[in-house]
């Protein structure tokens, strides 16, 4: 039986198109799981590439690099020392609002280093607690970035305040804890 050039041609391009059609769906399908992953983060990454493909890229590149991590939960007796210490930086925000931003973000650092994470360049910090923490990671940014202000002497204790709160939601995260209710945070 001889097949008849059309036939082949036909089916070349039926076969095209179902790849064409698979890679698509895969495409998406890679999309939505690193979207649900980083949340925030992804349209950052996003934004600031320019380009979606080569976004998606740096954020698999994250993830992998973050796999890596001999990554371990706190003790008990480390969450404890931790958490004590979280309230004795809260206590210091009403004489020293600065120093108490200062050592939330350093107790942050601390917490990371514990749990196995690289405490490096502030960028590098952020972009692997995306692939974990993709939640609050846009906190730690918003943290960072009234430190710097505070450093050029352009930050309110307002914006203090709101850095210790930025840091306080990825303190929390770090240490397993859920974040606190409004009735807590009105009453405690």
């Amino acid at each position: 039986m001889e097949v008849s050039t059309p036939f082949l041609v036909g089916a070349a391009i039926v076969v095209a198109a179902i790849v064409i059609l698979a890679w698509l769906v895969l495409r998406k399908k890679r999309t939505e799981r690193l979207r649900d992953r980083f949340g925030p983060e992804y349209d950052r990454v996003v934004r600031s590439t320019g380009d979606p493909r080569r976004a998606e890229a740096r954020l698999a590149e994250r993830a992998k690099r973050v796999e890596g991590f001999p990554l371990r939960p706190l003790s008990s007796a480390d969450r404890s020392r931790f958490a004590a210490r979280w309230r004795a930086v809260q206590a210091r925000f009403v004489d020293d609002p600065a120093g108490a931003a200062a050592d939330g973000d350093a107790l942050i650092q601390e917490v990371m280093k514990t749990r196995g994470y690289p405490v490096g360049d502030f960028e590098q910090r952020a972009a692997d607690l995306s692939v974990d923490h993709a939640g609050v990671v846009q906190n730690y940014r918003a943290a960072r970035d009234i430190a710097l202000r505070n450093r050029r002497g352009e930050a309110t204790t307002e914006d203090l305040r709101q850095a210790l709160v930025h840091h306080r939601n990825l303190f929390q995260e770090l240490l397993e804890e859920p974040a606190p209710t409004m009735k807590e945070v009105r009453h405690g």
